[in-house]
C-alpha cells in the first residue's frame, strides 16, 4: 500500500528566503597568543563540551563537502553558486577548527582517542552508498544549525570566554545559519526521483541514528576530556549532564527545532533567523572600521 502522497517534503518547494547569500568570512583566530587550558570561563565543562564538539569539526565537513559535491551534477544555477560557497565556507572552518584543536593540544589535552573514534565513524558513512553520506550530512547540518542559533542568541554560551575562541564560534555559528539550507536542497535535487514517503522515511530514520551516536559519542568525548582534568565518575557525568539539559542547556534548547526535523514539509529555512547573521555581521563591521 502506498503511503500518502501529500506525506515528506516536496523538492520542488525547496527554497532559501529570496535575498539570502552566502558570505565567505576567510578569518583567523587565535594565532597570536596561548589557547588555555580552560578557555570558556575557566569551566572545565564547558571547555570540554566545545572542544569534543570542535574535535569533529575537520573530518566532519570533510564529509559535509564531498556529499554535496557529489550531486552538483544537474543542479540549478543557484544550487550550484551555493554549493560552492558551501563549500568554501566549510573548507575555513576546517582549518580553523584544525587551529583550534592544535591549540587544546597544546594546553595538555590528549585527543587521540577522540580522533580515533571520529574517524572510526565517518569510514562506517564512508562505506555506505552517497544518498547516505547525503542524508548523514543533513542530519548533521540541522544539529550545526540548531546549535548556531542558541550559540548567536544566548550569548551566556560564552559567558567569560576568551576573545578569539568565542569569536571563532560566533563566526562559525553566523556560517552555519548562513548555509543551513545547502545541503537539503543539494538533498531534495538528489532524491528528486524518489517519492516523498522514501524521502522522508530515509532522512527520518538516519536522524535518529544520528541523534544518538551524535549525543553518545560528544557526551563520552567530553568526559574523556574531564577525566585528563581529574573530574571522573558520577560527579563528571552529573556536571556534564546538568550543563547540556539544565543550565545553559544547549540539549533542551534545541529539542522543539529538532522534533521539527520530522514534521512532513520540513526545511531549514521554515525558520528564517536571519537576523543572527546580520546582528553579527554589523557588529562585527562596527569592530573593525576605523572611526569617522
Amino acid at each position: 500500500m502506498n503511503a500518502p502522497s501529500h506525506f515528506g517534503e516536496d523538492a520542488a518547494s525547496a527554497a532559501a528566503p529570496a535575498s539570502h547569500t552566502l558570505t565567505v568570512r576567510d578569518r583567523r583566530f587565535g594565532r597570536s597568543s596561548r589557547q588555555e587550558r580552560w578557555w570558556l570561563g575557566g569551566d572545565p565543562v564547558a571547555t570540554a563540551w566545545f572542544n569534543a564538539l570542535s574535535a569533529t569539526f575537520p573530518r566532519g565537513e570533510a564529509l559535509f563537502i564531498d556529499s554535496v559535491r557529489a550531486f552538483r551534477e544537474g543542479a540549478s544555477p543557484e544550487l550550484e553558486a551555493e554549493i560552492r560557497a558551501f563549500i568554501k565556507q566549510e573548507i575555513n572552518h576546517t582549518r580553523e577548527h584544525l587551529a583550534f584543536n592544535r591549540a587544546a593540544e597544546e594546553a595538555g589535552y590528549d585527543m587521540s582517542r577522540i580522533n580515533d573514534r571520529v574517524g572510526r565513524l565517518i569510514e562506517l558513512v564512508y562505506a555506505r552508498p552517497k544518498h547516505g553520506w547525503l542524508a548523514v550530512t543533513i542530519a548533521l547540518e540541522h544539529f550545526t544549525a540548531m546549535f548556531a542559533h542558541q550559540f548567536l542568541r544566548h550569548p551566556q554560551h560564552f559567558a567569560g570566554a576568551k576573545p578569539d575562541q568565542a569569536e571563532l564560534w560566533r563566526w562559525h555559528a553566523v556560517e552555519e545559519i548562513e548555509h543551513k539550507g545547502v545541503a537539503y536542497d543539494t538533498w531534495l535535487h538528489a532524491t528528486k526521483d524518489w517519492s516523498r514517503w522514501k524521502r522522508w522515511k530515509v532522512k527520518s530514520l538516519l536522524m535518529l541514528v544520528i541523534t544518538k551516536r551524535f549525543v553518545t559519542n560528544r557526551s563520552r568525548d567530553a568526559l574523556d576530556l574531564l577525566a585528563q582534568d581529574g573530574i571522573t565518575g558520577w560527579r563528571a557525568k552529573a556536571r556534564l549532564g546538568w550543563y547540556l539539559a539544565g543550565q545553559p542547556g544547549i540539549l533542551r534548547r534545541v529539542f522543539p527545532e529538532w522534533c521539527a526535523y520530522f514534521v512532513p514539509g520540513f526545511h531549514p529555512w521554515n525558520q528564517d533567523d536571519r537576523a543572527l547573521i546580520q546582528r553579527y555581521d554589523s557588529e562585527y563591521a562596527a569592530a573593525v572600521m576605523p572611526a569617522e
